[in-house]
């Protein structure tokens, strides 16, 4: 990272030592004072280029946090150890361009990891991993409290769904009557708070969401399932989580039937533990299978299950164990 090899991509850090950092990985650019580099720059003159980068003594790193955890989910670097271990944006120049966002997914992550006490399992990890609950700290309370704030009397059915939405435990794992509904309006207003934009208009996308879920399902409160799904091939799957969970369902594709197809969210999964002497244990998901574009294949879509139940595969890492379990050995 000090060669400024890989500049665009967040890293997290742990060694057999027990050391752990978060180190906001970036290429820095020596702007010059004087400019709002936030907008668009004079081109009559030269006095707003730079040269160079800042290097690796410039970015944002926590090592070793009192809190004895690090976690990314697409937010500010100041947030990335919880309470009492957070970097003082101050300490770093705002020309540096340094995100300021927060999502749910980090708010929620910093909730339950700090509420931990001692050691976290590897049993407890994946718990919080797989959260599919929104915080009311995060955007989704600011945009409830408008929904459930709206004057809807005059329409009778954004009444009663709004009605639902009161009900509604926030949590979008697919056993709750008012799942569809409160997910659907999340996914309505989580592009503009990711992007620090005003919220919508509550009433008018509550309307949209309304008339398409009684277009498509006859009723507001379809099962979470039969709406988002994870559907590749000749397989179709109800998918859980959120757009803003921790467990990220996070963009949808509308299809010809009125469901939403899963298309961006929650990908690869690797889990790697070592034992004490030494050995590595590693096990992996993602949404399809091995080969994503090879519909021919049988690893088309054979990990689909698996990620949608929250299971794994080994990932073999060892070459007796790659060797014990290979179906062919071949020279490309």
């Amino acid at each position: 990272m000090s060669l400024g090899g890989i500049p665009a991509t967040n890293f997290v850090y742990a060694d057999k030592t027990g050391r752990i950092a978060f180190i906001y990985n970036a290429l820095f650019p020596p702007r010059k004072p004087g400019f709002d580099y936030r907008g668009i720059l004079p081109g009559d003159t030269s006095a707003d280029m730079w040269d160079g980068s800042l290097g690796f003594a410039a970015m944002p790193k926590v090592v070793d946090p009192a809190s004895g955890w690090v976690v990314n989910a697409n937010n500010t670097p100041f947030l990335a150890a919880g309470p009492g271990s957070e970097l003082d944006p101050k300490a770093f120049s705002p020309s540096l361009g340094i995100e300021r966002r927060t999502t749910n997914r980090i708010t929620r992550a910093i909730e339950l990891l700090s509420a931990e006490k001692g050691a976290i399992t590897p049993e407890r990890l994946l718990q919080i991993k797989f959260d599919t609950t929104y915080s009311g700290a995060s955007f989704a309370g600011r945009w409830m409290r408008k929904l459930l704030a709206a004057d809807l009397r005059k329409e009778p059915d954004l009444a009663a769904a709004q009605a639902l939405l009161r009900q509604w435990d926030w949590n979008s794992d697919g056993d709750g009557r008012a799942d569809a509904l409160g997910e659907s309006m999340m996914h309505m207003a989580n592009r503009a708070a990711y992007r620090g934009e005003d919220l919508p208009d509550a009433r008018e996308k509550l309307r949209e969401v309304v008339d398409k879920l009684t277009k498509t399902f006859g009723r507001i409160d379809p099962p979470l399932g039969e709406v988002q799904r994870l559907r590749r091939g000749t397989v179709d799957l109800p998918a859980n989580g959120g757009t803003d969970t921790l467990r990220a369902a996070t963009s949808w594709d509308p299809q010809d039937d009125g469901r939403m197809r899963v298309k961006h969210g929650d990908s690869f999964i690797m889990l790697m533990a070592w034992d004490k002497a030494g050995r590595v244990e590693s096990r992996s998901i993602q949404p399809y299978g091995a080969a994503t574009t090879r519909p021919a294949s049988p690893h088309y879509t054979d990990q689909m299950r698996l990620f949608e139940a929250r299971k794994f595969k080994p990932a073999y890492f060892e070459r007796a164990d790659i060797i014990a379990h290979a179906k062919r050995a071949y020279r490309p």
